[in-house]
């Protein structure tokens, strides 16, 4: 049986600060917090490009510069985006430890903007994921709907007792527990790698 680690990516690999995140935003757009949340942070903006509402990076760009009325820069974006951002070298050898029992993947809330620059926002996760740093967009559906955990299994050909998962919110695992993955809630990188070597001597 080949088992199947996947891992969140914000407040689990990585520290990742989303109020410094937004006063990028207020720099770049002039748009407060608020405002931004308002025209922005929403079902039918950041939300709905998780769960795949926007096909490709343009699409979600042209959106959010549609919905702020301001003009946003990729490369400032990224530039932002990443500096909220700090790498947790534990939890990323953790995951190593996981790609030496199975295959490993991401699965992180993100649309195609972030799924288009993960390679530059996360190089840590490169050596590490490969060809397998993916986000809800690409899957068309976010957490916590079971349905993105279902649509992972699917495209890994993988039975839920071999699948792991491993997440900062309580009902991100609860989802993934819904379908029947061993999930766990990320407390710390030792604890997630005590629960990884767990999993797999189970099986």
């Amino acid at each position: 049986m080949t088992l199947l680690f996947i891992f969140d990516m914000d407040d689990v690999l990585y520290d990742y600060d989303w109020r410094a995140r937004m006063a990028g935003m207020t720099r770049m757009t002039g748009h407060s917090l608020d405002e931004l949340r308002r025209r922005w942070w929403t079902a039918e903006g950041e939300w709905a490009a998780e769960a795949g509402g926007y096909a490709t990076g343009s699409d979600y760009l042209a959106a959010l510069e549609f919905a702020l009325e301001a003009p946003v820069d990729e490369a400032e974006w990224v530039r932002v985006r990443g500096a909220a951002m700090t790498a947790r070298p534990e939890a990323i050898d953790a995951v190593r430890r996981a790609a030496e029992l199975g295959t490993v993947t991401l699965l992180t809330n993100n649309g195609s903007l972030t799924a288009r620059h993960l390679p530059t926002l996360a190089p840590e996760l490169v050596e590490v994921f490969g060809e397998h740093l993916l986000t809800s967009s690409d899957y068309g559906a976010r957490k916590p709907d079971p349905l993105v955990l279902t649509r992972v299994l699917a495209a890994y050909g993988a039975a839920p007792e071999s699948a792991f998962f491993a997440d900062d919110m309580p009902e991100n695992v609860a989802g993934a527990a819904s379908v029947g993955i061993t999930a766990h809630l990320y407390s710390t990188a030792a604890a997630m790698r005590v629960a990884i070597e767990e999993f797999a001597a189970a099986r």
